[in-house]
């Protein structure tokens, strides 16, 4: 196995003890990208990277991150290098600045070799929307499978071993999803825990930076190099930023942990419950206390339709600006609203414009109260019952999907519990702004399974000690499609 397969902290001690180099590292990584056929890049920036890497000459020992290759998906803006959202309304748009995240890791000394593909705007969850087509999940070869969205492209870079850790942004499940169906570790910490200043925002009240590595550890490293108070983002955090965990093997011990009855009520997938009941098991063999709790039936059933409220009204305020002026190609007209109209029109997906189009009903005045004001409201009513659990509990925990990533064909009824509330509980987290894990649980038929753990707000160590103890558990550290293995459970 290559240097590139391990993960950050064996990379990094390869680097230190100059078995490789970050050049060797990121000239490999680039060639793994450009075979990769999984469509999972927007652009690879060979040449920047290549420049980059070739400065690094001496280790830095007490720098983790020093030298590793990575990649961020397409809304993150990237001074210099084309950043389009996976939208034709932005083609050959070059930001002038860098998002916070990506300028803590440039100091970091990490090499960026690409921007990564989406769904359009980070709109969708399929991974099928971006302005390149399709991104494929790589542990089907034969492209049977969804990666899942809309951080599709980073998902796969990482599942495909082409680098040990990719940015995403997290509105719904939009990294925690893909995990799962990637057998990855996906993260995404306290709302305003990192910068979002140089995201492109999708709903503010919603939007987390998170991405995916394939350890936990390796999430704990991350975490402390882009938490922090952000003067250019009024809404992060004060607080002080996490240590790297200890990770020693006690994060479970006199831990209770709550997991949800109706939740597993809707998984119809056998393995899967097996796996699931064997981790619970483990869990209080660690000398942690397991218990199913109870949430309304009626409340986790309204999750899709109040995220899709919220989330349209939001990001119909806030893409105001993709007018055809300010950014991307000019499409031709002569008054502003032709501009606009011809812009949107061949610039934005059908998906796109009939979320416009439900964002601006929610928000007209006559339908604010009845729609807009309402989902609001019923997402107090859902945070308020989320953080009641985690008063008596430490942790909720989930399956992160209700099965291995879904073909392409399979038929989905958007009715089914299973779809309203086994696909879509991950919204808990973006509703109440809480850390959010998912860790690989196993393999069915060669494909990743993923569980899902909850912590209180701002808590992120204690979720990630106990999250390692799962990992310990399940056998499944650095998992990927060059080093498969079918885990302890």
């Amino acid at each position: 196995m290559s240097y590139l397969d391990g993960t950050i902290l064996e990379i990094h001690q390869a680097l230190v003890d100059r078995k490789t180099t970050p050049l060797e590292l990121t000239k490999e990584a680039i060639e793994r990208a450009k075979s990769n056929p999984d469509n999972a890049f927007e652009l690879i920036d060979e040449e920047g990277a290549v420049a980059f890497a070739s400065a690094l000459n001496e280790p830095e020992v007490d720098n983790l991150l020093w030298g590793i290759p990575y990649v961020a998906k397409d809304n993150f803006s990237t001074k210099g290098i084309e950043t389009t959202a996976s939208s034709h309304i932005l083609d050959g748009y070059v930001p002038l600045f860098d998002a916070t995240v990506i300028a803590k890791l440039k100091a970091k000394k990490c090499v960026l070799i690409g921007k990564t593909t989406m769904d359009e705007l980070a709109m969708g969850g399929s991974g099928t929307t971006g302005r390149k087509g399709i991104t494929y999940n790589p542990y089907a070869k034969d492209h049977s499978k969804m990666m899942g969205g809309s951080s599709c492209g980073s998902a796969a870079a990482t599942a495909a071993s082409i680098v040990p850790f990719a940015l995403g942004s997290d509105t719904g499940d939009s990294v925690r999803k893909p995990a799962s169906f990637g057998g990855l570790v996906g993260f995404k910490p306290s709302w305003g825990r990192i910068s979002r200043y140089g995201l492109f925002p999708f709903a503010p009240s919603l939007d987390h930076v998170a991405y995916f590595t394939r350890s936990v550890e390796d999430a704990s490293i991350l975490l402390n190099a882009l938490a922090g108070r952000d003067d250019k983002d009024s809404t992060s955090s004060s607080k002080k930023v996490p240590e790297i965990i200890k990770n020693d093997g006690e994060g479970l011990k006199g831990k209770r942990i709550a997991v949800i009855s109706e939740i597993i009520d809707t998984i119809h997938d056998d393995v899967f419950l097996k796996k699931f009941a064997a981790s619970i098991e483990a869990f209080k063999k660690a000398g942690a206390v397991v218990e199913n709790v109870s949430f309304s039936r009626e409340l986790l059933e309204s999750i899709y339709a109040t995220y899709f409220v919220i989330s349209c009204a939001e990001a119909t305020s806030n893409n105001a600006n993709l007018d055809g002026i300010k950014f991307g190609p000019f499409r031709g007209g002569n008054t502003y609203q032709e501009v606009m109209f011809n812009a949107r029109t061949q610039g934005f997906s059908e998906l796109i414009k009939r979320r416009f189009v439900i964002g601006s009903f929610a928000l007209m005045s006559e339908n604010q109260k009845d729609l807009f004001l309402r989902a609001q409201q019923n997402r107090a009513k859902i945070v308020d019952e989320t953080n009641k659990i985690l008063k008596d509990y430490d942790f909720i925990y989930t399956p992160a999907a209700p099965s291995i990533a879904p073909g392409f064909n399979d038929k989905v009824n958007k009715l089914s519990d299973e779809y309203l509330i086994a696909d879509n509980h991950l919204a808990l987290g973006n509703f109440a702004g809480l850390p959010s894990i998912t860790l690989p649980l196993g393999l069915e038929d060669g494909y990743p399974l993923g569980v899902n753990l909850m912590g209180r707000a701002y808590e992120e160590n204690d979720l990630l000690e106990a999250s390692a103890c799962l990992e310990k558990i399940t056998g499944l550290k650095g998992l990927s499609t060059l080093n498969r293995k079918e885990g302890n459970l």
